[in-house]
């Protein structure tokens, strides 16, 4: 099979929580990006820290400097992330709110194809609660690929 012949998927929105197997996301990401010749975006959302006091909304430049450390940490940490999978400022997200809302939200804006989240395997109370992978699974208006992730 060509690489040509396996191409499904035209734009990847890979949402990241910065837990520490967010590597295996990420190189998840690349190779479905790479086998799909697709353009990858890159999004965290901000659910853990207060709201910064931004006057342009809950979508948080990540080019421009802050006086809040917290969020300069999380925008260190998505810079990064996007350095070393080549992916634009233009296609890397900062985003204030809830990470089901947010993330299917910015998938049907991009216009995404298949968006890629980790799952942590709960089990037990933590599933009865749900999770994220679980809410983007029923509400994104496309694919979803969960990726396993270690304990994390």
């Amino acid at each position: 099979m060509t690489r040509q012949s396996t191409k499904m998927y035209q734009h990847i929105l890979l949402a990241v929580d910065f837990s520490k197997d967010t590597d295996c996301l990420v190189k998840r990401a690349s190779e479905m990006a790479f086998l799909n010749d697709a353009k990858l975006s890159i999004v965290h959302i901000l659910d853990n820290i207060p709201m910064p006091d931004v006057s342009y909304g809950t979508i948080i430049a990540t080019n421009d400097e802050t006086d809040n450390a917290l969020l300069e940490q999380e925008k260190t940490k998505l810079n990064a992330i996007a350095k070393s999978l080549n992916v634009s400022d233009e296609q890397c997200w900062l985003i204030w709110g809830a990470p089901k809302e947010e993330i299917c939200a910015l998938a049907e804006k991009e216009k995404v194809d298949l968006i890629i989240v980790g799952s942590h395997g709960r089990h037990g109370l933590a599933l009865l609660l749900g999770s994220t992978v679980n809410d983007v699974l029923h509400h994104a208006p496309c694919d979803v690929l969960a990726v396993r992730l270690r304990n994390a």
